[in-house]
């Protein structure tokens, strides 16, 4: 199995609603770290799984959506916590749309929005 990643950076905005989650209940930003991570058993004439420069390019896309915004706000977001759960799922979604290639096997988008907090989520396209 072959794996491509790229990572970004980015800042965001949120607020927890649905309980008392303290602090985290009031606006607050977060400097995110993402990698999108393309998973295939086969690779094209040239030996890519992908290439990394429409990779970078595409996840650049993405976060265009959600960078400097307040999740909360998007409309994928509406009545959902924007937990980096959801936030994984829906950027991984977002990306994978993209990126609908035979060859690959998975799509995996992992956040950080701390040096030791991270959520991930995995499909198949």
């Amino acid at each position: 199995m072959y794996s491509v990643a790229v990572q970004s950076e980015f800042i965001a905005q949120h607020y927890m609603i649905g309980g008392d989650f303290g602090p985290e209940n009031h606006l607050h930003s977060h400097a995110y770290r993402i990698e999108i991570r393309l998973t295939g058993t086969t690779l094209d004439r040239n030996g890519f799984l992908v290439d990394i420069d429409p990779l970078s390019a595409g996840l650049e896309d993405v976060l265009g959506g959600v960078r400097d915004k307040t999740l909360n706000d998007l409309p994928d977001f509406q009545g959902l916590n924007p937990s980096i759960e959801n936030l994984a799922r829906i950027l991984c979604r977002a990306f994978s749309s993209r990126f609908r290639e035979a060859r690959l096997s998975e799509i995996k988008v992992t956040i950080w929005e701390s040096a030791s907090a991270w959520a991930a989520y995995t499909e198949s396209p």
